[in-house]
């Protein structure tokens, strides 16, 4: 039987728009995808007898408390429960994807940490210090100035922007992160559809587009972006008022203060995506959103049917406690 998810998305996405309900949103794990709506979200993954498996959760959030949900302050708590329930829903999707429903998908609490620690310590090392010290051989080179300069942090911004887009176009060749792409597509095809008001199907949401102005990849764009220019703003003024005599000291102290910089520069760029959002297809908007859209060129993919059914899956999860009948074999479980 043919399977219609009818949903109101028409009259419910203003004001989603217009108030601090989350929006509905996603992110693409091992043959699956994981969809947020509020303080639940669900988890859906084309399992290896091609059923689909839905598990809805709550959300772990740290922004309950009031004050982390005001502007400017809640930013970086939002990207760091973000990471933690995106960690979660990865870990279970690799599980499922390679033993099925019955695997052992929970991940401990010290492993969550741990992974945590090592992700943020290489995503440091490879955005952050790496960037630095290539800029500082630069200045050794005799082609850019010192940290108290506007040269070394332009080396500093364009090999930031290098290595990103490398990162993405070498992980794009391992075929398990192709497919990751797919789902991403997926995703965003599915959301589309959901926020057009549709009757949201595989068949109705595989005629849009694979690129959407609130994915993550945008957020990562703007995170770079705003680094560079308060990375040459504020370094030059932090060494005007203290200045170490040692040159080993005065770029390990610029490097922790880089660091530190990362909680406003999170929180700026999430504002920045909400306003983009809020103003929709103005022409202002459009300028926002443009380059995130065209960067995701690179970390979305053209899913297939299948695909899109298990994004089909995770937004009916998302949005209510039984998803509907579907037109695919599918498990369902909640917590």
């Amino acid at each position: 039987m043919s399977t219609r998810l009818s949903l109101s998305a028409s009259r419910l996405l203003p004001h989603l728009l217009m108030s601090e309900t989350p929006l509905v949103g996603g992110q693409a794990v091992m043959e699956g995808v994981m969809m947020r709506n509020g303080d639940t979200y669900a988890l859906a993954v084309r399992m290896p007898d091609g059923t689909i498996n839905v598990e809805t959760r709550p959300w772990f959030s740290l922004t309950n408390n009031w004050l982390l949900r005001k502007p400017f302050l809640r930013g970086f708590p939002t990207l760091i429960e973000t990471l933690v329930n995106g960690i979660k829903a990865l870990n279970r999707s690799a599980a499922w994807s390679t033993e099925g429903a019955d695997g052992d998908s929970e991940i401990k609490g010290w492993h969550l940490a741990l992974t945590m620690i090592v992700s943020l310590l290489m995503a440091v090392g490879l955005f952050v210090v790496v960037p630095h010290l290539l800029s500082l051989g630069m200045k050794w080179a005799g082609l850019g100035g010192d940290v108290e300069g506007f040269t070394f942090h332009l080396w500093d911004g364009l090999f930031k922007f290098i290595i990103f887009i490398g990162y993405i176009l070498a992980i794009s060749l391992l075929p398990d992160i192709r497919r990751v792409f797919r789902y991403h597509g997926a995703e965003h095809k599915v959301i589309h559809a959901f926020e057009a008001g549709e009757e949201v199907t595989a068949g109705s949401a595989l005629p849009y587009s694979r690129l959407h102005p609130r994915c993550g990849t945008t957020f990562l764009l703007f995170v770079l972006s705003i680094a560079i220019v308060l990375h040459t703003v504020l370094v030059p003024l932090l060494l005007v008022f203290w200045t170490p005599e040692s040159v080993v000291a005065k770029h390990t102290a610029t490097i922790l203060f880089k660091l530190a910089l990362m909680v406003p520069i999170s929180a700026l760029a999430y504002e920045i995506i909400r306003y983009a959002a809020r103003v929709g297809d103005s022409l202002w908007g459009r300028v926002l959103r443009a380059p995130g859209m065209f960067l995701q060129l690179l970390t979305t993919w053209e899913p297939e049917k299948e695909q899109v059914e298990v994004a089909v899956a995770a937004l009916a999860g998302a949005i209510g406690k039984n998803p509907p009948r579907l037109e695919f074999p599918l498990y369902c479980q909640s917590e």
